[in-house]
């Protein structure tokens, strides 16, 4: 006799109701029904599952009424697994639904743990359909949500061996509409050309009813990604990885690890704020709403914004020798820059000419933190000598209109008034006395 049944259906046995055991009210509608029965047996016994497959169903041909009728279901959906012929039993499933479960699991004493054999051996082959028909899909459907939703007790059931059952057998049926929530959406993707907006709506509903899925989450990044969102399609791949980067055993968990951290990397610039999208992720399904990975132009952006506000002076210089050191530097020196006034710049003294009393000052403009110039960038040409020797090395502001520009060396000359400038320190010259 075929006795292979699920692990967490071992209870069933136990309760007396495995296959043979039918209650003497059934009766045989005559020898040739037995044995068709026995030859179904048989088969399973010799492990010749297509055999039994063939043998059920003349034993259904000919007697479609049987009072057997749930022990044959439960052995063709059973030898249909075992040979992977997974939409056939799914399709079997179908006309018993049609029938009835009632009618046809309706005696008391076993009906309801030949029902969850039926339904469970239903449910788990419906992911396993590659491509199936809408009906196989309202029939998966209901064979899922019915083995979720067990509530008829197999007689001389312990009540810890049925909260253990019920419980064990909600995975698969909750892996089954999980399966088909998702099902829309992939076959959206795989159309050509790809339906991406359809995929989205699905599979965030889907996410919505399995926030718990990496599956799903991985799905809907696809598609996301697909519409060109790629923000929040890195978000939901940092979701899938949060919660199983194999995706079920189906790759590599540091493949999608990468995929995470490579495109946000690509789009940010750096992997700051990488750590709080993931725990962001982590915590979530969806993103919050407008969510969005700042690019590298929008940080590099504001850094200058924020760089400008604290270094007025210093940044606008920046943009000036930007200016003048491209290609086109001459023409906008000529066109924009030359005897226009420029605002207030600040500079370090890297040499006075002469060094007492000085009509040209020499300065650099050194990068915040960075080591002191000597490589000098401006040159003031004043209106009048200064009246003792300027201090080197220190730093001073002055207001000056541009006069002359060369490019190779840079130096950048400005005409300057005396008075414009501040934090200039300068000694008294000293005097050299001629012996006789």
């Amino acid at each position: 006799m075929y006795r292979s049944v699920p692990r967490y259906l071992l209870a069933l046995a136990a309760a007396g109701a495995l296959f043979g055991q039918a209650p003497a009210a059934k009766q045989w509608k005559d020898t040739a029904e037995y044995n068709a029965y026995t030859a179904v047996i048989k088969d399973m016994d010799g492990r010749n599952f297509a055999q039994a497959i063939a043998d059920a169903d003349a034993w259904k041909q000919k007697y479609p009424q049987s009072d057997y009728q749930a022990e044959r279901e439960v052995l063709y959906l059973k030898a249909c697994v075992s040979i992977r012929r997974f939409a056939k039993a799914v399709d079997e499933a179908g006309e018993v639904l049609g029938k009835g479960l009632d009618q046809v699991f309706k005696d008391p004493k076993d009906g309801p743990s030949q029902e969850v054999q039926f339904l469970y051996n239903a449910t788990i082959s419906v992911p396993m359909i590659a491509d199936p028909t809408p009906v196989e899909v309202a029939t998966g459907e209901t064979v899922a949500h019915d083995l979720m939703n067990l509530d008829r007790r197999p007689t001389g059931l312990s009540d810890a061996d049925w909260t253990k059952l019920r419980s064990d057998v909600q995975a698969p049926a909750k892996a089954a509409l999980m399966h088909l929530a998702i099902l829309p959406g992939v076959r959206a993707m795989l159309a050509k050309p790809p339906d991406c907006q359809a995929a989205q709506s699905t599979l965030e509903k889907a996410l919505e009813d399995y926030p718990g899925s990496a599956t799903i989450a991985y799905n809907l990044g696809t598609a996301y990604a697909c519409l060109k969102k790629y923000s929040v399609a890195i978000y939901e791949f940092a979701r899938a990885a949060a919660v199983d980067p194999t995706l079920g055993g189906a790759q590599d968990a540091n493949k999608l690890r990468s995929v995470v951290d490579d495109n946000y990397k690509t789009i940010h610039g750096s992997d700051e704020g990488l750590d709080q999208l993931k725990q962001q992720a982590k915590q979530s399904a969806m993103p919050p709403a407008g969510f969005e990975i700042k690019t590298a132009a929008e940080v590099a952006a504001e850094k200058e914004e924020e760089f400008a506000r604290s270094n007025p002076q210093l940044a606008l210089w920046m943009k000036i020798k930007a200016a003048l050191a491209d290609s086109g530097g001459e023409q906008y020196f000529e066109s924009q820059l030359k005897n226009s006034a420029v605002p207030p710049l600040k500079g370090t003294l890297v040499e006075a000419k002469p060094a007492c009393h000085p009509r040209e000052l020499l300065v650099a403009v050194p990068l915040p933190n960075a080591a002191p110039s000597q490589q000098a960038e401006i040159a003031l040409k004043l209106d009048k000598p200064l009246s003792g020797k300027p201090e080197t090395g220190m730093e001073f502001q002055w207001q000056g209109v541009p006069s002359a520009f060369t490019s190779s060396p840079f130096l950048l000359t400005m005409d300057t008034d005396t008075s414009t400038l501040e934090g200039l320190k300068t000694a008294p010259c000293s005097v050299t006395v001629r012996k006789k």
